[in-house]
């Protein structure tokens, strides 16, 4: 397994943003497919079929979750989670930036097998220029009749709209996110009833990642046994990684799902910047718990990683060198989940705030012997009971840093300093990252 381009394939031309372009390499034929040869619920099936996952990090059945949808209803809608607020995530913004048309054909296509006539693109607050981006292609779209009204002169039409977001984490969590779009604050609902039964103003909505629905146009043209030929048996198709930190050549990649992490450090970003080594990495974004750096040959797919005691997300890599302080990188990840809690529950409103404090304080040389088992017990209280899984990837570091690295939060509590400081290496790749 190595570098497999689908969704990358035609970025190697520079106007493949534009209708035309995007036309002669074959796009919006899928779509012409489907909506003259296919019934909506083949469409459903065929991506059933291929094993799609969620790219957005979840791993649900694509094909499954559209499926959810009741049997009858009048009115439905797709929206796009294109809010990418993940640190260290940032595949979705090169494949809006680059290729629009690709998203607006996976929406339109998702759009017709749940038989909506309305779909929203989410785009992160700050993605101003892709928001612009994506509406022009949206109107070029709709000069061609490709967006609209009976799409190649069928009954069925469909409307692409895209919302920009107020730059808050919680709304990438899809129930808040419909909460957004619907004008009020992005508060995570109460389930069930699921958005499958009641989303978007109260009508069943499917809500799927930007690199979930890029993969839908390659598996109607190609066919759901193409799909499954890459991959591994659980985790088909390929995926788009994002590793950032002392690499030599950070960046996005597309690899089979199942290829090794090796391969994507040392083939792909070119190894460690410096000759330094690798301390620790975390595979998913802040979300996920770290792993420690000799975990190198674990397949990036949906079951290894949990295997190996954390979870792929959305194949976020941020890396961590040799002289990287893991306390002091732990406390920026607090940091971040505590501002970005939206504060509707108490688990995860005082946990949060528990938690950054504390790592605070044994950063700072202020640490007691006792906060560790205190550490643990707050997160003990705060995972699964919260209303979203913002209060779970609080504690997901916290929890990983302790059992990998416990001995550094020993020696800053022993010598009531942090051993590491200054901090050159851990500040840069953060920020990098997003997360400081």
């Amino acid at each position: 397994m190595a570098q497999k381009t689908v969704l990358f394939k035609h970025l190697e031309q520079p106007e493949i943003h534009r209708l035309d372009v995007y036309r002669d390499a074959g796009g919006y034929g899928a779509l012409r497919t489907a909506v003259n040869d296919l019934a909506p619920a083949e469409v459903t099936q065929m991506v059933k079929d291929s094993g799609l996952r969620g790219r957005g990090g979840a791993g649900f059945p694509t094909g499954m979750k559209w499926s959810f949808l009741p049997k009858e209803y009048d009115t439905s809608y797709l929206v796009c989670n294109a809010d990418e607020s993940e640190p260290g995530a940032f595949k979705d913004r090169e494949l809006m930036e680059r290729n629009p048309h690709q998203l607006i054909e996976g929406c339109l296509l998702a759009a017709y097998a749940i038989r909506a006539r309305h779909a929203f693109i989410y785009v992160r607050g700050e993605y101003l220029a892709i928001k612009e981006l994506l509406d022009a292609a949206i109107e070029q779209a709709r000069q061609a009749g490709l967006v609209g009204e009976r799409i190649f002169g069928k009954d069925w039409g469909c409307e692409v709209s895209v919302y920009r977001g107020a730059g808050a984490y919680i709304c990438g969590e899809e129930s808040a996110m419909l909460d957004s779009l619907e004008g009020f604050r992005g508060f995570p609902r109460l389930r069930p009833p699921f958005p499958a039964v009641r989303g978007l103003y109260g009508k069943p909505t499917v809500v799927n990642n930007v690199e979930t629905l890029a993969n839908v146009p390659h598996i109607v043209a190609n066919g759901a046994e193409w799909f499954k030929s890459m991959g591994t048996e659980k985790s088909p198709g390929t995926k788009i990684c994002s590793i950032s930190g002392p690499v030599n050549r950070p960046g996005n990649y597309e690899l089979e799902m199942g290829t090794p992490f090796r391969y994507l450090l040392e083939d792909c970003a070119g190894g460690m910047a410096g000759g330094k080594s690798l301390k620790a990495y975390i595979p998913g974004g802040a979300s996920a718990p770290m792993l420690p750096g000799d975990c190198q040959d674990v397949g990036i797919d949906f079951e290894s990683y949990p295997a190996a005691g954390s979870t792929m997300g959305s194949a976020s890599f941020i890396l961590f060198p040799e002289d990287c302080c893991i306390v002091f990188a732990q406390l920026r990840i607090s940091e971040f989940f505590s501002h970005e809690s939206c504060g509707k529950c108490t688990p995860c409103r005082e946990g949060s705030r528990w938690l950054r404090q504390m790592v605070e304080r044994i950063e700072e040389g202020g640490g007691r012997e006792e906060d560790l088992p205190i550490l643990l017990d707050v997160t003990d209280n705060m995972v699964g009971k919260c209303f979203c899984a913002l209060g779970d990837f609080a504690t997901s570091n916290i929890v990983a840093s302790i059992r990998h690295f416990r001995h550094e939060y020993e020696q800053h509590i022993r010598e009531r300093r942090c051993p590491f400081r200054p901090h050159p290496a851990a500040e840069p790749l953060l920020q990098i990252a997003g997360v400081a």
